[in-house]
């Protein structure tokens, strides 16, 4: 029983609309789904990924409209990662970025590899990984209609990293409890603080990697806005689902059960340092209940919501996805 790697991230955004100006129209990541928090259908859930939208490749956004910004911190998902195919693919953004205004720092190697760390607009912090000369768990394929061209496209999503006052306590979850593998260490860009820690799953490589930063000047995370609200990580079936589950309960951890969202299934649970975890299950996917193409297109409620639909929709605010790549 292992898992294959990152199944998808969720943040927490603002304002919906510029949200999906930015991830469709800077970044060029496909909408293939807008629906609701099934937790609070009074907000949008929104979910950006490549031509399906794949495990793998999912950067989802919960709609806040009245979150404050994120306050820094411990015992938080402190810096997303977006894979590109190669090194010359970063110079193609580090241009891109330039001419749109999107803050980013220079190009920069991060565990060997090199990167292009960015901000967007509610300054969720992100990096651009290059996958030149990396092995490992495959990519997405760019959707095809994005504004990006595809040798440049984002493929999904890259190592997660995650800061916390006792770096020791979330190794431990990852390797004794979820099978993670530590892989390594890199130099911490910050004075003074301890090496960040590599640990890999499945196949390794930037789509199954989880980075730890220990820091110990920090005080909690506050989340709001332009933060990480959890990760996800690949469960290959229903089998090996239930398998997680019964492993979780059994360790003693406090779970939120079986949790069925239509588009997969999920268990969700805290690790040593508090931050929200999730197992994932690759399927079934969003094609379940839109046609291929017209993804995201219009309020996708899955069957349990769908007799709601009249009043869910009376308390969201427009969001007009129709014609995102005419």
């Amino acid at each position: 029983m292992e898992l294959k790697g990152i199944h998808h991230v969720s943040a927490i955004t603002a304002n919906a609309e510029k949200n999906v100006h930015f991830y469709t129209k800077t970044l060029g990541l496909r909408l293939v789904k807008k629906t609701v928090n099934q937790d609070d259908t009074s907000s949008y859930h929104l979910f950006y990924g490549d031509e399906m939208g794949n495990p793998g490749t999912e950067l989802t956004f919960f709609d806040i409209p009245f979150a404050a910004r994120t306050y820094p911190g411990v015992s938080s998902i402190s810096n997303l990662s977006l894979r590109v195919p190669s090194d010359r693919a970063l110079e193609y953004w580090q241009m891109r970025f330039e001419d749109l205004g999107v803050e980013h720092d220079p190009i920069q190697v991060r565990a060997g590899r090199k990167t292009l760390p960015f901000r967007d607009f509610e300054g969720t912090r992100f990096v651009l990984v290059s996958d030149e000369g990396v092995q490992g768990v495959a990519g997405g394929r760019p959707w095809a209609k994005s504004p990006v061209p595809f040798e440049y496209g984002i493929r999904g999503l890259g190592p997660v990293t995650l800061t916390v006052r006792h770096a020791e306590k979330t190794a431990r979850v990852l390797t004794d409890i979820l099978g993670f593998r530590e892989e390594g260490h890199y130099a911490s860009y910050v004075e003074g603080q301890p090496d960040i820690l590599v640990f890999a799953t499945g196949e390794g490589g930037t789509g199954a990697e989880v980075h730890i930063e220990e820091r110990h000047d920090l005080p909690p995370e506050r989340l709001g806005r332009g933060g990480v609200h959890h990760v996800a990580f690949r469960v290959p079936n229903e089998e090996e689902y239930l398998a997680w589950h019964d492993r979780l309960e059994s360790a003693g951890f406090r779970t939120s059960g079986l949790v069925d969202r239509y588009y997969f299934k999920s268990i969700y649970f805290r690790e040593a340092n508090g931050i929200l975890f999730e197992l994932a299950t690759d399927g079934p996917g969003f094609a379940t209940d839109e046609d291929p193409e017209h993804l995201g297109e219009t309020l996708a409620l899955p069957p349990f919501l769908e007799p709601l639909r009249a009043s869910i929709e009376a308390k969201l605010k427009p969001l007009d996805t129709s014609n995102l790549y005419g």
